[in-house]
């Protein structure tokens, strides 16, 4: 199986779900939480929650994939 064709694993996995329920892609969502002036996992989750109205799990997916993709790079 190659990465194109791979079925997300992890955060990655709710992505369509997120897409689909709150109207935005995703890089919408990462972009919000890197000009966040927030850094904290958590203070980004409840941020996401009550300023756009995220779910909690869709929030942390998201927060949580972001983060790591900063921290490998």
């Amino acid at each position: 199986m190659t990465e194109a064709t791979a079925t997300p694993r992890g955060p990655a996995s709710y992505f369509p779900a997120i897409e689909k329920k709150y109207g935005r892609p995703v890089a919408d969502w990462q972009e919000q939480i890197r000009t966040s002036p927030l850094t904290k996992h958590m203070g980004l989750v409840a941020w996401l929650r009550a300023e756009h109205g995220l779910g909690h799990g869709h929030a942390n997916a998201v927060v949580a994939h972001t983060l790591a993709e900063s921290r490998t790079k």
